[in-house]
């Protein structure tokens, strides 16, 4: 990938299969160093109803990565400043797909923080970009607890 390649756009509803497929992928193959095979399963039982998932990204400031025409990463963000999804396809990480995205999500609202719930495996990610952690939690999906990290940045 290259700075000329990498486009960052705003979501359409087109997007909602592609990001959908993008979202269960990477929670299955880049989150399973972190979590354990029924935690992957919790977090990403399958793909989701696309008319709920497309609904839920049209409510915020959602952005999409594409290179060369294909989906590489995804992310969105409310009004308050919380960023709700950040995920980039497991062919394409370290590569400044998440930068780019959390660089347009930041900038996209007007609020003095930003908050997330960060997995344990993007939570490097954002400590190196100044977030800092207000508290480790413990979240049930499907029965199952899966540790994340509510955390914070200032924004100046």
């Amino acid at each position: 990938m290259t700075a000329d390649t990498l486009h960052i756009r705003e979501y359409t509803p087109s997007d909602a299969e592609a990001t959908a497929t993008l979202f269960y992928g990477t929670v299955h193959s880049v989150n399973a160093a972190d979590y354990a095979p029924e935690q992957l399963h919790a977090w990403a039982p399958a793909i989701p109803d696309l008319r709920k998932w497309n609904d839920s990204l049209m409510r915020h400031k959602a952005f999409v990565a594409e290179e060369n025409g294909e989906v590489t990463g995804f992310g969105d963000i409310d009004d308050s400043g919380y960023l709700d999804r950040l995920y980039v396809h497991r062919e394409h990480q370290r590569k400044g797909v998440a930068t780019a995205l959390c660089d347009r999500l930041e900038n996209a609202v007007s609020t003095g923080s930003i908050r997330t719930h960060a997995s344990i495996t993007a939570r490097p990610f954002f400590e190196k970009r100044g977030y800092t952690i207000l508290r480790k939690q413990s979240v049930e999906r499907l029965g199952i607890l899966l540790t994340n990290f509510v955390m914070e940045k200032k924004i100046f």
